[in-house]
């Protein structure tokens, strides 16, 4: 294993560990819920909740690490996110549960800030194309074993809340015990949201449908498959199936995004969701082999989406203004992550379960309308475009921080534009 990699196990462990536990826990909660006969719609919500967290957690988060430093702000999250986790065996109130998840989301997004920015401060630069590579590998892995820890337990009791517990109380251990220098204070990146969406309309349209299918797809997919017939550990296979197959994906993908036009990827990707999600309405009680087949396919276009629009938009902005374009796309995703699971839990709860990918294909039907590659002028695209392919995973949460662990930012271009945005007073 290469020496880069080697050097943030620590930190890699704690990711694995959190999204594993974060992982188990959503698709644990949407199969309780369905299992007790509530409403879709409030199992949708239960992700939004999640989502929203993560949004406010993005601004609350630089001000705790600010004041009480990274380790101290990662374990306290790590505290309160296993108590949350706890807190959901003692009451069955749907109240309690929203308001548990959005503190979930919350505190999860402090912890992803203190780690991206470890990552980001102690990469060297020619290195941390591979450093964040592991780091998507953790995240990637966390969650597919998530979803195959599912089959440890026979039923929905709450020894399922016990492991997810472990897992959260684990990954406080590499990060609390590592030897590695601290590091600095978090500076927020600023954004100018309609800069951005005058510049790159269709890469937020694109962002936006991912957030919107993404986030339906973590919700609801547990209920679609418990619908289908599957048992929990079925369950745990067609989730950690769907993950799998996105994870599979970013390679091939990112060779065809650097070969061909991306505008036009999108929109044959969207063309390519639209024909995937067919045979799963059309289908009613397909074996378990061909469903999970048919959601390979699936999860190989939906997944693919968000980072065809990183690539896309990078493509069409100024290297000064890209850590401010990372966290104007991720804020984008978790905005239509938040809505995503409301729209599709009511669609299905008046249509019953495979409305979801009813409700996935008319989402990737938008996008293929929305997206014109005869639009794009490239009036925009700059000396260093186009830009590599970049995989970067719409998590059940990641921070904009992210961008800085993009090998394409320019250090000295990032530092100048934080100076300018914070300037000093004179004397």
């Amino acid at each position: 294993m290469p020496r880069a990699l080697v050097s943030f196990t620590s930190l890699y462990a704690a990711t694995l560990l959190m999204l594993l536990g974060s992982g188990l826990l959503s698709t644990y909660l949407a199969l309780r819920l369905s299992a007790t006969e509530v409403a879709d719609i409030w199992v949708g919500g239960l992700m939004a909740a999640n989502y929203l967290g993560l949004v406010i957690g993005g601004k609350l988060g630089h001000r705790l690490i600010a004041r009480v430093g990274h380790v101290r702000a990662y374990v306290a999250c790590g505290g309160l996110v296993t108590a949350a986790v706890l807190l959901h065996g003692l009451t069955d109130l749907m109240a309690a549960w929203l308001l548990l998840r959005v503190v979930v989301g919350l505190c999860m997004m402090c912890q992803y800030m203190v780690i991206e920015s470890w990552l980001n401060e102690q990469a060297e630069t020619q290195q941390r194309g591979l450093v964040f590579s592991g780091y998507m590998a953790a995240v990637y892995l966390g969650l597919v074993l998530g979803q195959l820890a599912l089959g440890l337990e026979d039923s929905l009791g709450l020894a399922v809340l016990l492991w997810v517990a472990i897992c959260f109380s684990l990954a406080l251990v590499p990060v609390a015990v590592t030897r590695r220098m601290h590091p600095a204070p978090l500076t927020p990146a600023p954004l100018d949201p309609l800069f951005f969406i005058k510049r790159i309309p269709q890469s937020l349209i694109t962002v936006a449908v991912s957030g919107l299918v993404t986030g339906a797809f973590y919700g609801l997919g547990p209920v679609y498959a418990s619908g289908a017939g599957l048992s929990t550990a079925q369950v745990g296979q067609f989730m950690g199936v769907c993950i799998l197959a996105g994870l599979l994906a970013q390679w091939p993908l990112g060779k065809l995004s650097d070969r061909f036009d991306r505008a036009q990827l999108i929109r044959l990707n969207a063309l390519f969701l639209v024909l995937a999600c067919v045979p799963l309405l059309l289908v009613p009680s397909p074996s378990l082999p061909l469903l999970l087949a048919m959601a390979f396919v699936v999860g190989l276009l939906q997944f693919t989406l968000y980072p065809l629009a990183v690539a896309f938009a990078n493509d069409h902005v100024e290297p000064e203004r890209r850590v401010s374009l990372t966290a104007m796309l991720l804020v984008t995703f978790a905005l239509g992550a938040c809505a995503g699971p409301l729209l599709a839990g009511g669609l299905m709860q008046w249509q019953g379960d495979a409305a979801l990918y009813g409700y996935s294909l008319v989402c990737a039907l938008v996008l293929t309308l929305a997206v014109r590659p005869r639009a794009v002028t490239n009036e925009h695209q700059h000396a260093d475009a186009p830009l590599h392919h970049q995989g970067m995973p719409p998590l059940i949460g990641s921070s904009p921080l992210v961008a800085a662990l993009d090998p394409r930012v320019d250090e000295a271009i990032v530092n100048e534009q934080m100076q300018d945005d914070n300037p000093q007073p004179s004397a």
